[in-house]
């Protein structure tokens, strides 16, 4: 073999150990980078499982505290409801204390947000009325609320119970 052969055949190693060598280094970029999204979902993932836990104890704390803020407007009332059942039932003031008490809880619920749904005259609307009854009265006109069988409420837009009716024509 002539020093040129040689020399042709050093080269061909050479450039063959040189392209070995860029595989071998863009495929440790390639893992290099593949560990480190890796570890960056690892890290978003952990932070958002944080998140929704604090988030539950947010709520839960918060929840708490609306109970206790209700628990603490309605003490009265029921300081006023105990007081009542240790009067004497024959008192004639025991009715009118009663009539107070009922009173001063629905301004309690009133406060707290809970507003009694209108019925009687009104128009029947399924979302808010419960009709139990229909009756045939000219009195009233067609599908009109007659009578309040059973108060409705509601909480801001929300339906606690709807207004049990009877409904005419």
């Amino acid at each position: 073999m002539s020093k040129k052969e040689k020399k042709e055949k050093e080269n061909i190693e050479e450039t063959a150990a040189e392209e070995t060598v860029t595989e071998i280094s863009a495929e440790e970029q390639l893992q290099a980078e593949l560990n480190e999204a890796k570890d960056s979902l690892l890290r978003l993932a952990a932070e958002y499982d944080n998140f929704k836990k604090r988030s539950d104890r947010e709520k839960e704390q918060l929840t708490a505290f609306v109970k206790a803020d209700v628990m603490k407007k309605m003490l009265p009332v029921v300081d006023n409801i105990t007081f009542a059942s240790n009067s004497d039932v024959s008192s004639p003031d025991y009715a009118k204390g009663l009539e107070m008490i009922i009173k001063q809880l629905k301004e309690t619920l009133e406060k707290i947000g809970l507003a009694e749904i209108e019925a009687l005259g009104q128009q029947f609307d399924p979302n808010l009325h419960e009709a139990v009854m229909h009756i045939e009265d000219e009195n009233f006109g067609e599908n009109e609320v007659a009578e309040v069988l059973q108060a409705g409420y509601k909480l801001g837009d929300t339906v606690l119970r709807p207004s049990m009716v009877k409904v005419a024509n």
